[in-house]
C-alpha cells in the first residue's frame, strides 16, 4: 500500500467485531473509507456495494476471500458512510465513480483487480469493464444488468418501468430526502425488509444502516447517483465486455426483471450466468456461503 493510503484507526467502534480493518485511501481527488483484509501480497479483489448500503453489504464475503489468499478491499463508495461526499450531481457521473476505483487499484499498487459489484456497485463494475478492461482480471455483476440491456429494457418494457418507479421519485431534490428520512427512515427499512426473504436483515443491520444514512450530506449524495444517471444518460464507449464475467442473479428480484440477466451475458465474450431461483435482489445477504463460493471459484479461474 502506498503512502496515499493510511490506517484510519477506529472509523466506528461498532465495527470492531467485523472482519478487516478500516483504511482511508486518496483517489480521484477524494478520500474513500475502505475495509481491508487478507495477505498484503495477495491478488486484489475489490467489492463494490450498492444503494442503500455501504461496505458492510459485503461483510460475509470478506473472510472467505481473504482465506482464499486474496487482498480484499471494500470501499464505502463516493457519497457513502465515511467516504467523501462532494457536492453537485455532476460529481456522481459514472465516469467519476469508475475513476474512483481505478485510483483505488493504483493506491493498492496493483495493475489489476478482480472487481465484484452488487446493485449500483455492479453498474460501476460494468462501466469499469467497458472503459478500463486492462485494469480488471475478472468481473462479477450481482443483480444489475449490462448498461445497454438496462437502457433498452427501460425504453421498451412498461413492466420494468413500473419496477423502477422509485428512480423518478429520487429525482426530486429535498422531497425525496424528506420522504426517506420520515419516521426514522421507515420507507427505506421497510423496502429492504419487504423486498428480501423474511429475516434477511436484522434489527442490528437496520441500526447500522440508519447510522450511515444519517451522516451529514450522505442521503443527498446517495441519491445523486440516481440524479446523475438520469441527467447525463451516459453511454458506454463500447458494448462488448472482454473481461471474464460472472453474472450472479437472485431470480426473485423485485426491482429488476430476470430476463436482463441472460441478456447481459450475450454482451460478454467470456460470460456465464448463475441464476439463484429462491433468492431476491439481496442474494448477497440471503445466500452468503453460495455467493462466496461462486466468487472464489470465478476469481480463481481467471487470475
Amino acid at each position: 500500500m502506498s503512502s496515499a493510503a493510511h490506517a484510519a484507526g477506529r472509523a466506528d467502534a461498532s465495527d470492531d467485531d467485523l472482519p478487516g480493518e478500516s483504511v482511508f485511501v486518496e483517489t480521484n481527488e477524494i478520500r474513500l473509507h475502505t475495509r481491508q483484509a487478507g495477505p498484503d501480497d495477495g491478488s486484489l479483489v475489490v467489492l463494490l456495494h450498492g444503494f442503500p448500503e455501504y461496505w458492510y453489504g459485503w461483510h460475509t464475503q470478506i473472510e472467505p476471500l481473504a482465506e482464499a489468499g486474496y487482498r480484499v478491499v471494500v470501499p464505502d463508495q463516493r457519497g457513502y458512510n465515511h467516504s467523501d461526499k462532494p457536492a453537485g450531481v455532476g460529481r456522481y457521473h459514472l465516469d467519476e465513480l469508475a475513476a474512483d476505483i481505478v485510483g483505488l487499484i493504483d493506491a493498492c499498487e496493483r495493475d489489476r483487480a478482480a472487481v465484484v459489484g452488487h446493485d449500483w456497485g455492479a453498474a460501476v463494475a460494468w462501466w469499469l469493464a467497458l472503459h478500463h478492461p486492462d485494469r480488471l482480471a475478472s468481473l462479477t455483476a450481482v443483480n444489475v444488468p449490462h448498461p445497454t440491456v438496462m437502457e433498452r429494457t427501460l425504453r421498451t418494457s412498461w413492466r420494468q418501468r413500473r419496477k423502477s418507479w422509485y428512480m423518478a421519485l429520487f429525482q426530486l431534490p429535498g422531497v425525496s430526502e424528506a420522504l426517506l428520512r420520515a419516521g426514522d427512515y421507515r420507507l427505506m427499512t421497510r423496502s429492504l425488509a419487504n423486498s428480501s426473504r423474511p429475516g434477511t436483515f436484522t434489527p442490528r443491520d437496520f441500526e447500522r444502516y440508519r447510522a450511515v444514512w444519517s451522516r451529514q450530506g450522505a442521503l443527498t449524495a446517495m441519491l445523486n447517483w440516481y440524479r446523475a444517471i438520469a441527467r447525463y444518460r451516459p453511454r458506454p464507449v463500447q458494448q462488448t465486455v472482454s473481461v471474464p464475467t460472472l453474472v450472479l442473479w437472485g431470480a426473485n428480484d423485485e426491482f429488476l426483471s430476470r430476463e436482463m440477466a441472460a441478456a447481459s451475458v450475450e454482451y460478454c465474450e467470456q460470460g456465464r450466468l448463475e441464476l439463484i431461483e429462491d433468492a431476491t435482489h439481496w442474494v448477497v445477504h440471503e445466500e452468503p456461503d453460495r455467493v462466496s463460493q461462486q466468487l472464489v471459484a470465478h476469481i480463481d479461474d481467471h487470475w
